[in-house]
């Protein structure tokens, strides 16, 4: 099974959360993918804070990330699916933010799951299958 990590997964790896951590190393690493719009979220959130040492503990710790990670590429496939969901949710009037939509594009277009903490928001996206690693894994 694939999975696509979202931008609140990624962190709360970064952070060291236990249960995050527990699912990714019980994951092939070609199985646990990144895409580009998270990618590029992180990087945004980590210009926007002020020289500090929290902030080059992040950045050492992203960087590992980088450095393990397999990266979801943005295809043609993935813009179609882009497309597709987010005509479908101004159809239906429900509102999310573009870099949600291109994260779950990225999902949708490989038929993998996309892990996030907000399921209730990612699963207004037709067909997207979704799960939190926050919680322990059942084995």
């Amino acid at each position: 099974m694939k999975y696509v990590l979202d931008t609140n997964t990624l962190s709360f790896a970064m952070a060291g959360d236990p249960s995050v951590c527990e699912h990714l190393l019980s994951n092939s690493q070609t199985d646990v993918l990144l895409p580009q719009p998270v990618i590029a979220e992180i990087e945004y959130g980590l210009a926007r804070l002020p020289k500090s040492k929290k902030k080059e503990r992040l950045l050492a710790r992203f960087s590992v990330f980088l450095d393990e990670m397999h990266r979801v590429p943005w295809t043609d496939e993935v813009s179609r699916a882009f497309g597709l969901a987010k005509a479908n949710l101004e159809r239906r009037g429900v509102r999310l933010e573009d870099f949600d939509v291109a994260v779950a594009a990225h999902a949708l277009a490989l038929s993998a799951t996309l892990v996030t903490d907000n399921l209730d928001h990612m699963r207004r996206i037709p067909n997207l299958q979704v799960d939190n690693w926050r919680t322990r894994p059942t084995n």
